[in-house]
């Protein structure tokens, strides 16, 4: 089997600040880098350190940046064979200021080339013999519903940049990975109480099969098409950068059903993945192996039963 990744390839420029500015504030920085990004690419990374026959389909532009996202891919062990470079537009953008301290942070992207991917492109046997389908909103809608309707596996969309979804998509997803805030605004609820048999009764409302809500340093509710409500708590570590966690997650997460994993066990490994990927800076700079969520996955919680 194999996951493929439908999605975005961004060059995230990280500015480490002492804290976050707020609305209309300016802060210094005290670092910069440049590093390979976009949600669909970062979920495509994460999946392919922990595993082999990774796919990504996506776009980039025909520039400088183009290339430096695709050998990153590479390196990560992805088949980089469906992204296509697009003349005329940049290769897509994300500005992200990191909190030195903690490792809060907020993101701003420009797609780019992302905005070209068009569902003719997802109409290839990557995408129709996936084992499992991962899908993010980082790119045209019209073009994960394609996706979500021309593969034979296992759909995970995560739904994030967060926006009103047709209840016809949600009715093709097999695993929904939202976090709190894309809960809601799917649910059409405001903001109240957050305790997770309220986000339970949230996720149940909706039209996808089950509903995974990441909940950071809490963890993440596994709502299962059947059976027990489950919040799953994570493994101690100790965070540098939360960057990219929720993509670590979500690659994590596809690997482990890609193998068989009942979804339980694979939301406790996708937990342990993304701990670990919190303790290096950027999006990918501290990306687990197998073998380093196997080792840790001896300290991760099992998980309890909510209700």
């Amino acid at each position: 089997m194999s996951v493929t990744v439908v999605g975005s390839l961004n060059e995230d420029v990280v500015v480490t600040v002492d804290r976050l500015p707020g609305r209309g504030e300016t802060v210094i920085g005290s670092s910069v880098a440049v590093l390979p990004g976009g949600k669909g690419a970062n979920q495509a990374a994460a999946a392919g350190r922990l595993g082999t026959g990774v796919h990504m389909v996506g776009r980039v532009g025909d520039d400088p940046a183009a290339g430096r996202q695709l050998a990153a891919l590479a390196e990560a062990r992805v088949n980089v064979g469906r992204v296509q470079r697009t003349a005329g537009v940049p290769t897509g953008t994300a500005t992200i200021p990191v909190e030195a301290v903690g490792g809060e942070n907020l993101i701003v992207v420009v797609p780019g080339a992302n905005a070209e991917l068009t569902p003719a492109d997802v109409d290839v046997e990557s995408v129709h013999r996936a084992g499992v389908l991962l899908l993010q909103l980082e790119t045209p809608l019209d073009t994960v519903r394609a996706a979500a309707a021309a593969t034979r596996g296992t759909v995970v969309l995560n739904p994030a940049p967060a926006q009103p979804l047709p209840a016809e998509l949600l009715a093709q997803v097999d695993v929904l990975v939202p976090n709190e805030h894309e809960l809601r605004r799917l649910a059409g609820a405001a903001d109240g109480d957050a305790s997770p048999g309220a986000l339970a009764e949230l996720a149940r409302e909706l039209a996808a099969r089950s509903v995974v809500v990441t909940l950071g340093e809490r963890g993440a509710l596994v709502v299962p098409a059947d059976g027990p409500v489950l919040l799953q708590a994570p493994p101690p570590v100790e965070p540098v950068d939360t960057t990219g966690a929720g993509d670590c997650f979500c690659g994590a997460l596809s690997s482990a059903l890609d193998r068989g994993e009942p979804l339980a066990d694979a939301v406790r490994y996708a937990v342990t993945a993304a701990a670990l990927s919190t303790t290096g800076a950027g999006a990918r700079g501290a990306l687990p192996d197998d073998d380093g969520v196997q080792a840790l996955l001896r300290r991760t919680p099992e998980p309890t039963r909510v209700g």
